[in-house]
């Protein structure tokens, strides 16, 4: 058998074995996230050291910080990686057309420079999160305990949701033949250059959308569920784009909704 008939055999290995990662990758985060018992608002977690018991009260420490930034970073992982799995996947058969054997270095190394991507992004949110619990604007369930501040912030995503910015970044994301067409760069170094590349434009995209968690609750498993869903449809699906517009109108109606009613009553 020659190189470019086991070639095939190759790439489909590979893809499987990407596909199995990015599947046990995301499977574990969400069971650390549950077992975390995120939904309980932090009453359950003592049984886990690196969420610390997570309250807004809980002194601002560096190993809090760190564990702060682990939730994050884990949870990042569980809401992020499956929507990116398409990219990720066509990013193993490109590697493998080219005529290398062993994609798999590569490809990880585009997996991985994503996922850096959203550490990084995971960092500010710690930061973020620790600049409103200093202010006094967090309840223990690491959620704003204004709901003029929760509905101001809604609008804010809304309106994101409508701005060139969101469209040029999302269409990066939901096109990644396009993407890889454009940004194509072979090796160790073009697959870094190019993970850190597609995270970019899926933080541009996304990031407004994931500041909604300190809405509904940082430690509301369902909350986070429902925006990493709607992330899913977003990118994935045909209508995507338009529902996310919609979306943003519906933020917009129920944040001027939020943000009003206390004053009106």
């Amino acid at each position: 058998m020659n190189g470019d008939d086991a070639r095939p055999s190759w790439i489909t290995r590979d893809r499987l074995i990407t596909g199995g990662a990015i599947v046990l990758a995301s499977a574990l985060a969400w069971w650390w996230l549950a077992a975390s018992d995120m939904g309980m608002g932090g009453d359950g977690m003592d049984s886990m050291p690196s969420m610390g018991g997570m309250t807004a009260s809980t002194p601002w420490t560096p190993a809090y910080a760190f564990s702060v930034f682990l939730m994050w970073s884990i949870m990042m992982v569980a809401m992020m990686l499956p929507s990116a799995a398409p990219m990720i996947l066509l990013y193993a058969r490109v590697a493998g057309n080219q005529g290398t054997a062993a994609t798999l270095p590569p490809t990880f190394v585009f997996a991985g420079a994503y996922v850096a991507a959203w550490m990084l992004f995971s960092a500010l949110a710690t930061t973020a999160q620790w600049a409103m619990t200093a202010s006094g604007l967090l309840t223990d369930a690491i959620r704003l305990n204004s709901q003029v501040l929760g509905g101001a912030l809604l609008i804010s995503a809304g309106l994101f949701q409508l701005t060139p910015l969101k469209r040029i970044c999302l269409a990066h994301c939901r096109a990644p033949i396009a993407f890889l067409t454009q940004h194509w760069r072979p090796g160790f170094w073009g697959a870094l250059r190019m993970g850190v590349h597609h995270g970019t434009y899926c933080i541009g995209c996304c990031w407004f959308i994931m500041a909604l968690l300190f809405v509904g609750g940082v430690m509301n498993l369902i909350w986070v569920v429902a925006i990493a869903a709607f992330v899913m449809v977003e990118k994935l699906l045909p209508a995507g784009e338009r529902i996310g517009q919609a979306a943003g109108i519906l933020a917009v109606a129920i944040g001027g909704y939020l943000s009003l009613t206390p004053i009106l009553t």
